[in-house]
């Protein structure tokens, strides 16, 4: 168990309404929905401030937390396994891409980890809005390369306003 970390948890508590207060999620919101309309795939923003105490005293890692809540909010569930969650753990610091297995056999893992940096960039200087909105855009820019719209209507199978945990 890693005090340091504990004790970063206990005072991010609440953080992610600090930092992505409604005008924040109203430009994620709106990135979202760019940039679905410009790919097949589902995209689905997700912030959380903190871990519990017992998932910090069971080790939980930010990855293994996104994978959770990749889960919890159902990404894994479109019709062509098409989700991709943005995971922010503001207490880590950590920034998380998690794609469903149709996204995963066709994007490395490298792409997702270079855009992870860059938001982390961003967040660090303080700039969240710009930071999660270019972070979406990235994403939707590499779906697009892979996954164009090609006519057919598609649903929208997530809901693009940002989640916070």
């Amino acid at each position: 168990m890693n005090l340091a970390r504990i004790f970063c948890h206990l005072i991010a508590e609440g953080s992610a309404h600090r930092h992505f207060p409604s005008r924040v999620l109203d430009a994620i919101q709106k990135a979202t929905a760019a940039g679905e309309l410009r790919h097949k795939e589902q995209v689905c923003f997700a912030v959380e401030g903190a871990l519990p105490l017992r998932e910090l005293w069971r080790g939980r890692t930010p990855r293994q937390r996104a994978h959770e809540v990749f889960a919890h909010l159902r990404v894994w569930d479109t019709a062509h396994n098409s989700g991709v969650l943005i995971y922010v753990l503001l207490a880590d610091r950590a920034i998380e891409i998690v794609a469903d297995r149709g996204i995963a056999a066709k994007v490395a893992e490298s792409e997702w980890e270079s855009i992870c940096t860059q938001i982390q960039q961003r967040f660090a200087a303080g700039e969240f809005e710009r930071g999660a909105v270019e972070g979406v855009t990235a994403v939707s820019d590499i779906l697009a390369k892979h996954f164009p719209v090609d006519g057919t209507p598609s649903a929208n199978e997530l809901p693009d306003r940002p989640v916070l945990l």
